[in-house]
């Protein structure tokens, strides 16, 4: 399930054959010259609307910590996003402040009771993902992140995530925790293979915002190169043009 950034990286990777693809809240926030966690909840309803309308695929919504603290505000947010069109949601237990980076564990679990509560009542089937981030806000504690996604399950979440786990005893751990529900793992660079995960039991990979800093990668070292150098080389492995126009090609 990877993640584009902008209507086109999505009509690609809908063309390419994935599945399902997923936005990318750091993705987004970069399209936008922003830093992650710098766009607002009518942007990012906005953006999870136009996605859902461009592709034929289900969307999964990287939303973030719900734009919200109290699990009442976060279930109206929810209620707002799941009119967009998208298959599934994803709110996370981070505060984004880096002296309490995690929500208090009671808090937590009734933020994402809240969200159950919002698609419940929408009707819509929206799948609901819950996320435990302390392995990506320097709290890498695996027993208490399989606490949290655990509860988290219990109290509605459809699939578990915790960005940032990669050893493979680790991941393990939480699919028996947390089984028969999915888990989803993030990956954003070569520690491991499809292959390799589904082994672990894992039923849903995501990629976040890595094709993203990807192509980053790529527009930022040749635009160094020919401010710094006056040479045009990295150049010569852009896709090219005619390539890119038939991927748009209304009529294809």
């Amino acid at each position: 399930m990877p993640n584009p950034w902008d209507l086109g990286t999505a009509r690609v990777l809908a063309q390419i054959g994935f599945p399902a693809i997923a936005t990318t809240s750091s993705g987004l926030a970069w399209s936008m010259g922003r830093q992650d966690n710098n766009v607002t909840l009518d942007e990012t309803v906005r953006h999870l609307h136009a996605v859902a309308q461009t592709v034929d695929v289900p969307v999964n919504a990287d939303f973030t910590n719900g734009f919200a603290i109290m699990p009442a505000d976060v279930s109206n947010n929810v209620a707002a996003a799941v009119t967009t069109g998208v298959a599934g949601l994803s709110i996370e237990d981070s505060t984004y402040d880096d002296a309490s980076p995690l929500f208090e564990f009671e808090l937590a679990v009734d933020r994402i009771r809240g969200a159950r509560r919002a698609i419940d009542e929408s009707r819509t089937g929206v799948l609901l993902t819950a996320r435990s981030e302390g392995f990506i806000v320097g709290r890498p504690d695996l027993a208490e992140t399989i606490r949290r996604l655990t509860a988290y399950a219990e109290a509605g979440a459809d699939c578990l995530y915790a960005p940032g786990l990669r050893e493979k005893d680790d991941i393990s751990a939480l699919v028996r925790a947390v089984a028969p529900k999915p888990v989803n793992v993030l990956v954003g660079s070569d520690f491991t293979t499809v292959a390799e995960l589904a082994a672990l039991g894992v039923r849903r990979i995501s990629v976040g915002g890595a094709l993203a800093r990807a192509a980053w990668g790529s527009f930022l070292y040749a635009a160094q190169e020919i401010a710094e150098h006056g040479t045009f080389g990295r150049l010569a492995g852009a896709v090219p043009f005619p390539v890119l126009n038939r991927r748009f090609d209304p009529s294809a």
